[in-house]
């Protein structure tokens, strides 16, 4: 099997392990969507798998997640909430992946940028999509709904991303899963590329 193959089915590997694990991590706020709103479980893993793995796969399990959650557990309720979840949780791993693949230097500075421009991001298009779905369905989604919903709420949610993401890939970096500067990029490019 070549390197190209090899790196394929492991990235594959490691997105469906992070889909298990936005699967589960929601029982640890015990199906209950006010703890599950502040915690952001499901965030985790798409987050991870877009910085990991790269955007397209961030992207396929953000998009896909709430929605087999949703068939497996009945939770997320799909409409409006599941969907608008999947668009922002897509939204994270398309964004992360993609911004933090193109940064100079895989460093933390370059993983709290990408994480961030991702949060907001991913936040605004979930209130784009709120707005769409409700309007449709004849409801309505204020600023003051969004501002909940997107900041207020999740505040425990960011700050637990915040802390928690940063040092998983640091510890990856020790591993040499996830490497760190300048030439650590260069090996891992030099290794795709052979």
């Amino acid at each position: 099997m070549n390197e190209n193959k090899k790196g394929s089915v492991f990235k594959l590997t490691l997105a469906a392990m992070f889909m298990a694990i936005g699967l589960l991590l929601p029982f640890l706020t015990g199906q209950i969507p006010q703890f599950g709103n502040m915690l952001l479980p499901m965030h985790i893993p798409v987050i991870l798998c877009g910085l990991i793995c790269g955007w397209q796969y961030g992207l396929a399990v953000g998009a896909t997640l709430p929605v087999l959650r949703y068939f497996l557990f009945g939770m997320p309720v799909l409409f409006p909430a599941g969907i608008a979840m999947a668009f922002e949780l897509a939204t994270y791993g398309l964004v992360v992946g993609l911004l933090y693949s193109r940064s100079r230097w895989k460093c933390v500075i370059a993983l709290y940028r990408s994480m961030i421009i991702a949060m907001v991001a991913g936040r605004v298009v979930w209130g784009i999509v709120q707005t769409l779905l409700l309007g449709i369905s004849g409801g309505s989604f204020t600023w003051k709904m969004f501002a909940a919903g997107a900041f207020l709420n999740a505040i425990p949610g960011i700050i637990l991303q915040l802390i928690l993401i940063p040092v998983i890939m640091v510890a990856l970096n020790r591993t040499g899963l996830v490497p760190f500067g300048r030439q650590g990029t260069a090996v891992r490019n030099a290794g795709e590329e052979a």
